[in-house]
């Protein structure tokens, strides 16, 4: 009994540590540099339409962006942590004051030389006062030659550490640069199996990979890892290593941005977000750009204090952030959710385990009546599944389309 109870109170301080690792990193740093979800995707899960309104966790603001490029009525991007709107607000500044070439730079290059005071003469005055506060000290991350922009924040700063391991240790850059390279799927599949697979899954790696400290750093919680270890047969190590043997091997890198970005530090102007092509940026620039408002706040308190109907919900990931000690706050969004929704209303989100029962099981009350969350949505099962194979971050364990009941 003893033993059991000591067991069970060195996983209880494991959990607090891990949480106030995961908290420290995400409420004082920028994480996201670019985001991780493939709006391609999205974009045929949504069928965004000129009525829709959208509700999206910022991240780094890209899939905002590429939204609102198919002419939805507007796309709200909410997040709690005011570093990642922050970023969403300099890219606003520089879509409106800034001229293509000088944006791609900035944003595609992650450099822009002198970029201090273009900042202060251009940016500056259409940035919030936190947003000011924020680019003051950090905008010299776009200025500086030998470390680009897509190698800061906790996730980019943990991709200049992998890339440097491959560089330094391993010593596989130039087969890095053939797989980048490669003309074909066969070809890439070749270089990754032959050259690259075993040499970088070193004992190293995986001890690293298993960390919750390294995994705080690319935004994954601990109740996230527990949601991926339930339905992933050997844990998180294999997942990941899965996961990347079928980018690399599955997937055309001339088409994945995703990864590419964080293998050669900038993106390349054929491979890149869709706000950064010309003709994109100068319909946001246009106008489109004024369809974008960027909220600090959590979705919950974002849709409570709104006064309109949402007609689509872009949840990302964040469900397994609150699959376990935080579920009334996931019953409370999700109660938002349904007093927001407009008739017709989808919603689509991500998880990094194989199935997201914990989302049916949440409570809410509609018509008067208390409801299980499952009742309530019906899912588009069939498109997610094949959706989801064509995701080019491939880092997500299932994908998830529902409409939500009137």
């Amino acid at each position: 009994m003893g033993e059991r109870s000591g067991v069970t109170d060195d996983m209880a301080m494991m959990d607090w540590f891990s949480g106030r690792m995961f908290n420290f990193v995400h409420r004082n740093n920028l994480v996201y540099n670019t985001c991780w979800e493939d709006p391609r995707l999205d974009r045929v899960a949504l069928q965004l339409g000129p009525d829709d309104t959208v509700v999206v966790i910022t991240s780094a603001g890209c899939n905002a962006l590429d939204y609102v490029l198919t002419g939805p009525r507007h796309v709200h991007a909410v997040d709690m942590n005011p570093r990642q709107n922050s970023l969403l607000e300099l890219k606003l500044a520089g879509i409106r004051k800034l001229e293509y070439d000088d944006f791609f730079r900035m944003f595609g290059r992650g450099r822009l030389p002198g970029v201090r005071g273009i900042y202060e003469q251009k940016l500056r005055p259409g940035l919030s006062a936190w947003a000011q506060s924020y680019w003051d000290r950090y905008i010299k991350f776009f200025d500086d030659p030998k470390r680009p922009f897509f190698y800061r924040g906790t996730s980019g700063a943990f991709a200049r550490m992998m890339m440097l391991y491959a560089e330094r240790v391993i010593k596989v850059r130039p087969q890095v640069d053939a797989l980048l390279a490669a003309e074909t799927l066969e070809e890439q599949r070749r270089i990754y199996l032959e050259h690259l697979r075993d040499r970088f899954w070193s004992k190293t790696v995986r001890f690293a990979m298993n960390r919750d400290s390294t995994l705080s750093m690319v935004g994954v919680p601990k109740a996230q890892r527990r949601q991926v270890e339930l339905h992933y047969e050997g844990g998180i190590v294999k997942f990941i290593q899965d996961s990347l043997d079928f980018v690399f091997t599955e997937l055309p890198l001339s088409d994945n941005y995703f990864w590419r970005v964080y293998m050669q530090g900038h993106y390349l102007p054929s491979c890149c977000p869709e706000y950064l092509k010309p003709d994109n940026f100068t319909q946001l620039k246009q106008g489109l750009v004024d369809r974008v408002s960027v909220h600090t706040s959590s979705v919950q308190q974002f849709l409570e204090q709104h006064d309109g109907q949402i007609s689509r919900f872009v949840l990302l990931d964040h469900m397994d952030w609150l699959s376990d000690r935080f579920f009334p706050l996931l019953e409370a969004e999700w109660q938002a959710i349904f007093d927001r929704a407009a008739p017709g209303a989808r919603a689509i989100w991500r998880s990094g385990g194989l199935q997201t029962d914990f989302v049916n099981e949440a409570q809410v009350v509609v018509g008067g009546k208390l409801r299980q969350v499952g009742e309530l949505l019906t899912y588009h099962r069939q498109l997610a599944s094949e959706l989801h194979v064509q995701d080019r971050v491939h880092t997500y364990g299932s994908f998830y389309i529902s409409d939500l009941a009137a």
